[in-house]
């Protein structure tokens, strides 16, 4: 038997269900509050609402705590690697051997793109933010692959699962090339998912491409810390958009534009953006001063759900220092602003009592810099790493008996009924 909570509104006194999920805090169900006392709840940002039922990631904001499917995100980061972890949000559990080999061959060689959509990017203008590709070419993939679009079919769902999956970074670096003016490059089945993302984006017909296996590792690793995290705005918006039953290829691209909001996946150039203009290290007590002023903003530190230290931002830290190490950058002034910025941060009051600890978008946009991406990229690799999440999510909900069209209600403070006038009578 659930425990119960009792809610008085007025005369009327309303029991509600209390359930326990495998970890987090009890949660009340709502569900039939409007039908027995006539009222709403009102949550904006929805904030301490539970929109559904999930067993893909938990997070535990005061702890640090960030789980896929149970397994502690730094553990799949440092073990793992991108497609296992793939894997293992779609289907719950880790694969064995035969099983990993099947599903690397089905994303593999789901990697190209139909010979007709490249024409699709020529519509862009030459100067597109690769974003606004973004959203544009992944909505389109439901013209060119009919067969995967019947939400209601489980055997279709997992060939567009695949196929955003495995045509993500192909669509993300035609994005990149198209933005530099550069000629596509197709994929290859005998480089790893992050070989072939970094072969499609920096590869030139001039010469040869030579993969770097330090680069790569750190490559599906970012991939790895930014695959999923709960039910974050882009999620939120995949599931809302899969719950009146749209495709799968519009919800994702639907995710995509929420994710491209500057307080979503914009994060991490925003952060590099503050370190360019503190310069060196010498400035940063003056920059910390106007942040306790109000004057300047601390990018990077601080989270939504974190009210400790990012367990992403462990690893990225690691990352940050081994690519700028390889690519021989390891003096880069901005890493020094970052570590000495990171240091003041964890030692002084008014962060610490702020809970303003470093997240995952510190050090990530110092390490996708220096692995060659232009800040207008940094939201598409965002958004390639987060689709698993998303199609995982929008897999699950869909699957959920429990769910329903998405329908928030309100508090509406317009005006009164009032009957019409024409308009010869208004003054």
């Amino acid at each position: 038997m659930a425990d119960m909570a009792k809610m008085s509104i007025g005369a009327k006194t309303v029991e509600l269900p209390v359930l326990t999920g495998t970890d987090g805090p009890p949660v009340v169900d709502i569900r039939k509050l409007y039908a027995e006392a006539d009222v709403f709840t009102y949550d904006p940002g929805f904030t301490s609402t539970a929109s559904c039922e999930s067993k893909i990631t938990f997070i535990d904001g005061d702890a640090g705590i960030l789980l896929h499917r149970g397994y502690p995100i730094a553990q799949l980061a440092e073990q793992s690697s991108f497609l296992e972890v793939c894997y293992l949000l779609l289907n719950g559990e880790l694969p064995s051997a035969k099983e990993f080999e099947e599903f690397n061959r089905n994303i593999t060689y789901h990697t190209m793109l139909h010979e007709q959509f490249d024409r699709f990017f020529q519509g862009f203008r030459r100067d597109a933010h690769p974003m606004a590709i973004m959203v544009g070419a992944v909505g389109a993939l439901s013209a060119f692959y009919h067969d995967s679009t019947n939400v209601d079919d489980p055997v279709q769902r997992m060939i567009s699962s695949h196929r955003l999956i495995a045509k993500m970074p192909t669509i993300a670096a035609r994005a990149f090339k198209y933005f530099r003016g550069q000629p596509f490059v197709h994929p290859r089945n005998d480089l790893s998912y992050s070989e072939n993302f970094l072969r499609m984006c920096f590869s030139v017909p001039a010469e040869d491409w030579v993969p770097n296996p330090v680069l790569t590792k750190a490559m599906d690793r970012i991939f790895i810390l930014h695959a999923d995290h709960e039910q974050n705005a882009s999620t939120s918006t995949v599931r809302l958009a899969g719950s009146s039953g749209a495709n799968p290829f519009a919800c994702i691209a639907a995710g995509i534009a929420c994710l491209w909001g500057p307080s979503h996946g914009g994060a991490n150039e925003e952060a590099l953006n503050m370190l360019i203009e503190i310069g060196t290290v010498d400035r940063i007590p003056e920059y910390v001063q106007g942040v306790k002023d109000r004057r300047y903003r601390l990018m990077g530190f601080g989270h939504r759900v974190y009210k400790n230290y990012d367990p992403r931002a462990t690893v990225m830290q690691k990352t940050c220092h081994e690519v700028l190490a390889e690519v021989g950058n390891s003096d880069d002034p901005l890493l020094k602003v970052a570590m000495e910025l990171e240091k003041i941060a964890l030692s002084d009051p008014y962060f610490i009592e702020r809970k303003l600890y470093p997240n995952v978008d510190f050090y990530s946009g110092i390490t996708l810099r220096a692995l060659g991406f232009p800040p207008e990229m940094f939201t598409v690799l965002f958004a390639l790493a987060r689709t698993v999440g998303w199609i995982s999510q929008w897999k699950e909900m869909i699957e959920d008996p429990s769910q329903k069209i998405g329908r928030p209600r309100q508090i509406y403070t317009g005006a009164p009924a009032r009957d019409y006038t024409t308009i010869d009578t208004r003054d």
